[in-house]
């Protein structure tokens, strides 16, 4: 396997093992960022709930402010809404997981690149053929 198809492979690996786990992050990241947290525990509000784009941002105005409001369906049941200032400190807490995220990738393709196979002797790499 070469060395691009090992660090997708590890990726989508990463990327299934964590799709809850990401969600929660998510909103994790949303409190820290000053959300507010509302539950859907009326009938009334578990419609509508249901009537927003589940795990998507959606900007609202009022009085004059845009509030944005990120609907969760499946985890909480619940909404989680804020202003501008709310929403620019959550964008750069996804920032910072990026660059965390890239970083950690690259030292994993770094540590790949960087195995001795001349413990293991002199080694016959197949060629993929289609």
């Amino acid at each position: 396997m070469k060395l691009p198809s090992i660090a997708a492979l590890a990726l989508v690996s990463f990327a299934v093992a964590g799709c809850v786990t990401e969600t929660e992050n998510k909103e994790n990241m949303l409190s820290a960022a000053g959300f507010q947290v509302r539950m859907a525990d009326t009938p009334t509000k578990v419609a509508s709930l249901k009537s927003l784009p589940p795990h998507q941002f959606i900007v609202q105005n009022k009085d004059g402010q845009p509030v944005y409001i990120y609907a969760d369906p499946t985890v909480c049941g619940c909404i989680y809404y804020g202003n501008q200032s709310n929403f620019q400190s959550y964008q750069q807490m996804v920032f910072q997981q990026q660059i965390v995220s890239q970083e950690q990738m690259t030292a994993m393709i770094n540590q790949q690149a960087a195995f001795d196979f001349g413990a293991w002797g002199p080694m016959v790499v197949p060629v993929d053929v289609y």
